[in-house]
């Protein structure tokens, strides 16, 4: 990346080309307005030489150093010709829509069926709608960016604005198939230097242990071992709702984690790490031998009176929402059941590598970033812990 800089109250340009630091001088004074000017030249000189179009003669004609890069210039120009020539009389680019589907068919040998829903989803809903009849070579940067910030403001077909962690989701099959087309058909690919939204910190909201008494008390006799579970296990919705019974060892006192239930589909866990053995604890080994008298004859250890697996979005219609609303209690996704088991567990005083373990993550990381803040005293602040030592043994 090149600058611009000063010298006797002067302003020039500094920047490396072909292995060589190039400055040159201009007449312009040190003021932001001429900043502001320059700077945006220089970004044009950045984004030519990245691309392979960079003629130094165009930008400094009067500059000792075209005869230097003379070769070099007349090289590229005819590149820039041979390249016009091409998109003009044998253009074989497809269009984004063609070949956004040839890309998927390629791919989801690969992928989750979870996975490719969502992929064709974001397709068929977000992308295609703006690229579909584009040739991959005309879809710009700044086609880009306006998809993107219209996304972001709720200014598309459902004048909805989403959050920006799916705003990413939804941009990264794009630049996955204009990587893709730039392989292919020697394009450049207009997804250059465009980094991610930033995403705001999750919204944890655990229950207390008093919560989750209250809650356990207060739920359906029928979902009271369910929630146990998820209560104190920190299994994900797609875990529970596809565990069987050949995966729970009540012997042993451990759950199994070799499979999930996505949009009614049993897929591997999330990552390799979510490949676990959980530790059954006594409220939970209770809740199971409870609900091993209601199913313990089917396949699924949660499912419905035909033995099929609990399609969760109802759960949380008719059971999860209702029984907050009963009880008094704030509002929140199941999702919190998973957040609560971590936070109570580190409370207790368990090994932050045990944890990390027991709910499928591969490292700590996440419970110090995330859950630590949710646990008073979990660590000292104010460094007497280390003074009450010194002046213990000194």
């Amino acid at each position: 990346m090149g600058s611009i800089r000063a010298r006797n109250q002067q302003l020039f340009f500094d920047f490396r080309y072909q292995g060589v630091r190039c400055r040159e001088q201009t007449l312009l004074k040190d003021t932001k307005m001429n900043r502001a000017r320059l700077e945006k030249v220089m970004s044009d000189i950045d984004k030519a030489i990245h691309l392979g179009q960079f003629i130094y003669r165009d930008f400094f004609p009067s500059s000792a150093r075209c005869t230097e890069f003379e070769v070099i210039d007349t090289q590229t120009k005819q590149k820039q010709e041979q390249q016009t020539e091409h998109l003009t009389f044998v253009s074989n680019v497809p269009t984004f829509s063609k070949f956004s589907y040839e890309w998927m068919s390629e791919n989801e040998v690969h992928w989750k069926q979870s996975h490719l829903a969502n992929v064709k989803s974001i397709l068929e809903n977000y992308l295609l709608p703006t690229f579909g009849t584009m040739q991959l070579d005309q879809i710009t940067r700044a086609d880009i960016l306006k998809l993107r910030t219209s996304l972001a403001k709720g200014k598309t077909a459902s004048q909805r604005s989403i959050t920006n962690d799916r705003v990413n989701h939804i941009m990264t099959p794009l630049r996955c198939v204009l990587s893709e087309a730039a392989l292919r058909f020697d394009i450049v690919s207009p997804f250059h230097n465009i980094k991610p939204l930033k995403i705001a910190r999750s919204n944890i909201e655990p229950f207390s242990l008093t919560e989750v008494r209250t809650f356990l008390a207060g739920v359906r006799p029928d979902f009271r071992n369910y929630y146990a579970v998820r209560f104190f296990t920190g299994m994900r919705t797609a875990e529970i709702d596809g565990l069987r019974w050949k995966y729970v060892d009540l012997a042993n006192r451990q759950i199994i984690v070799e499979e999930t239930l996505v949009n009614g589909r049993q897929e591997t866990p999330k990552t390799q790490a979510s490949y676990r053995v959980i530790q059954i604890s006594e409220p939970v080994y209770q809740a199971l031998s409870h609900q091993y008298d209601e199913t313990g004859d089917n396949d699924f250890v949660f499912c419905n009176e035909e033995g099929n697996p609990l399609d969760h979005r109802n759960v949380t219609k008719r059971v999860w929402n209702p029984t907050l609303a009963m009880l008094g209690l704030k509002r929140r996704r199941p999702y919190q059941t998973r957040h609560t088991t971590a936070t109570l567990w580190l409370a207790a005083g368990e090994n932050p590598e045990w944890i990390a373990k027991q709910l499928g993550h591969s490292t700590t990381k996440m419970l110090f970033e995330v859950y630590s803040r949710y646990v008073p005293n979990l660590t000292r602040q104010d460094g007497s812990d280390l003074a009450q030592q010194y002046w213990t043994h000194g």
